[in-house]
């Protein structure tokens, strides 16, 4: 690839390359604070590159490639190169990390014990950690929780967080228009945009803690807070975890240790405030 940059995020790197400039120099500016390698040997490789030559230059289209990918996937606009560098990187973590336990999730900490928060898409969780990452904890990550298959803690990975449709506007009223990137929009998710991290969570991005609380948030909903049983939580973490079936044993004991040792409580929120309130009156039930 012509235009390429390699940098790391938590324990993983990777190495992007692309056939058109654009998408390497948003990538460039959004991630000036994160560790870059040069020509160093990364853990993964993406490719942006066209889906024929003529698209090159004609009605741009980009195919996503790299050490792992999916054939069947749908090309997308130069215009949505950013989410289509973002969307590689995630595409080579969740198919071929093997390091720990893969977590769909959103993570925060404060100190030194981490709030996990998993859902389905639209849930809240990634708008609640970018939130909470402006309100005394540190952001952790939004897309992966890592879980370390020996130690049971959560380890890092504090990628851009991705905002979508009504979230954007609420979080860069938080966090101010420099810590934004561009908003893309009319993408197969609707209007996205991503967020830069706070300083602190980049350059601490190498330590871990134990997690102390998982959280199943659902936006849009009246308050409200429920157990959740420790059958249920299992068989929702295995369907968050894109690498727990290949981890085999490990991933098993891993996830039953987590299960155990975390509690865990759904919550239903009608907005940000509100939620703000149920973690914080939750963090404090649990110390």
């Amino acid at each position: 690839m012509r235009h390429r940059l390699t940098l790391r995020i938590g324990p993983a790197s990777f190495r992007i390359g692309s056939a058109w400039r654009a998408p390497i120099d948003q990538l460039a500016r959004l991630y000036a604070a994160y560790p870059q390698a040069g020509d160093a040997i990364a853990d993964f490789t993406v490719r942006l590159q066209p889906t024929s030559l003529a698209r090159r230059w004609i009605r741009p289209s980009i195919f996503i490639t790299g050490d792992h990918g999916l054939a069947d996937a749908a090309p997308m606009s130069l215009a949505h190169g950013l989410l289509a560098a973002e969307m590689g990187m995630n595409l080579q973590m969740a198919l071929g990390w093997r390091r720990h336990l893969l977590l769909h999730a959103s993570s925060v900490e404060k100190d030194g014990r981490v709030l996990v928060m998993t859902g389905e898409s639209g849930s809240g969780k990634s708008t609640l950690a970018a939130l909470l990452g402006e309100r005394g904890w540190r952001f952790m990550g939004d897309e992966f929780a890592l879980l370390d298959l020996d130690s049971g803690a959560i380890l890092p990975f504090p990628r851009l967080v991705s905002l979508k449709n009504r979230a954007i506007d609420v979080v860069a009223d938080a966090v101010g228009d420099a810590r934004m990137g561009p908003l893309l929009r009319a993408t197969a998710k609707g209007d996205i945009r991503h967020m830069m991290p706070r300083g602190d969570a980049v350059a601490r991005m190498d330590e871990g803690g134990m997690p102390r609380l998982l959280l199943f948030p659902r936006f849009g909903h009246a308050a409200d807070v429920r157990a959740v049983g420790q059958g249920e939580i299992f068989m929702r973490l295995t369907q968050a975890s894109t690498n727990y079936v290949a981890l085999g044993e490990s991933g098993f004991a891993a996830l039953t240790r987590f299960v155990q040792a975390v509690p865990a409580r759904a919550i239903d929120f009608p907005s940000g405030d509100a939620a703000f309130a149920m973690v914080d009156r939750l963090w404090e039930e649990m110390a």
